[in-house]
């Protein structure tokens, strides 16, 4: 039996915190695992607890709320785990930091402290921008562990670029489960009814954390349009932007049409609602929601999305590219194209889902590094997918 601890930095809706709650109960029985929050467990803490795993609640104040810390080493040495798996960079910092003063350190038969990397993006990290002093502290405690996965050869070749050793570094995309996405036209009555939307009404979506990153506000703009006049707005998250967000949409005269309804622990019940998904981001690790939406059968258009680039062609037929240069125009246009066959009918799950990101694949592929064997499977060769000319 081998004995994880993941050590993750709060438990909210999130895309790191949602595929850990995903991946924990597809891992074989002989990996033990139990989890801890640096913050508040959250509904995603709940749901991980109510699957039968053990849920630790830190109640960390703040980045700087050293105290954290002996809390920290003390579970670790009590679990006398053999892994200890980092999610998210304050958990990073101090999971590998106190698994070190633990005693839990490097060995030749299996890493020991692994981190997960979800969000290094270009000159962001988890949405913010990065400084010296993150970059520093991110490099000095990555090397108190023995290996970091990047969640796509995106990411990989971002924290090369950062001076990761390449032998340090392997990919494990994330995980989907299509069958969690599959499309029920009464989750879609009962979810629209909800929200607040008319059975028949075209809705357009969109999921991820409120972030100028995300361009949700391109969105905004683009329903304004008159080629979208008669459909709504759905963004799935919460985040910074939500109050920029309203004003927005109120000075475009769209504040009726727009529903912003924050986290939910029901991505699927959302997309089931929604006819066409949108992910403008220019600046992406992975863009998880978009598989998502292609396990759900929706029609997907988007600019960036390297879970995608690194497939073969034609393994997503439902997602479109625009490039980055597009405007709130041509946004519009494009998402008036899609919404009637997003309205009409829901795709079959493409490859890039049930061949590529099976949950039970991924989840496997993590408990051969866990027993110190290679991971393998992962997707590296980029390939040059379709994108709509400007």
């Amino acid at each position: 039996m081998i004995r994880v601890l993941h050590v993750i930095t709060g438990l909210e809706h999130g895309g790191a915190e949602r595929q850990l709650a995903l991946l924990l109960p597809h891992l074989p029985p002989t990996v033990a695992c139990e989890v801890v929050s640096l913050t508040r467990a959250g509904t995603v803490g709940a749901e991980i607890a109510a699957g039968g795993v053990p849920v630790h609640e830190l109640g960390m104040g703040g980045n700087r709320d050293l105290a954290a810390l002996p809390r920290l080493v003390r579970l670790i040495r009590r679990g006398r785990y053999d892994v200890v798996h980092t999610h998210l960079y304050r958990a990073c910092v101090y999971g590998r930091v106190a698994a070190r003063l633990a005693g839990v350190g490097p060995r030749r038969s299996a890493p020991r402290i692994i981190a997960t990397e979800h969000s290094l993006g270009d000159g962001h990290l988890e949405g913010r921008r990065t400084t010296r002093g993150v970059r520093a502290l991110y490099l000095a405690t990555e090397r108190l562990g023995s290996l970091t996965i990047a969640v796509s050869p995106t990411v990989e070749r971002r924290l090369h670029a950062w001076g990761v050793a390449p032998e340090r570094v392997e990919v494990v995309p994330n995980a989907v489960d299509a069958a969690a996405f599959a499309f029920d036209p009464a989750r879609r009555a009962a979810t629209r009814a909800a929200l607040g939307l008319a059975p028949d009404e075209p809705v357009v979506g969109a999921v991820g954390r409120l972030v100028p990153t995300k361009r949700f506000d391109l969105l905004v703009d683009a329903l304004a349009r008159p080629a979208l006049a008669g459909a709504r707005l759905l963004v799935v998250g919460d985040g910074p932007q939500r109050h920029a967000l309203d004003r927005l949409a109120a000075a475009r005269g769209f504040y009726g049409r727009a529903v912003l309804a924050g986290g939910t622990a029901d991505v699927p019940g959302a997309l089931a609602a929604m006819d066409v998904l949108a992910a403008p981001s220019v600046q992406e690790t992975f863009v998880l929601g978009v598989l998502d939406g292609l396990a759900a059968g929706l029609p997907v258009l988007y600019t960036a999305c390297p879970a995608l680039d690194a497939l073969p062609s034609g393994a997503a037929p439902g997602a479109r590219r625009l490039p980055p240069a597009a405007d709130a125009d041509r946004w519009s246009a494009e998402l008036a194209r899609l919404l009637p066959s997003g309205a009409r009918a829901r795709a079959a799950v493409p490859p890039a889902v049930a061949r590529h990101h099976a949950v039970a694949d991924q989840a496997a592929r993590l408990a051969r590094l866990y027993a110190g064997e290679p991971a393998g499977g992962a997707d590296r060769a980029p390939t040059t997918r379709e994108v709509i000319p400007t």
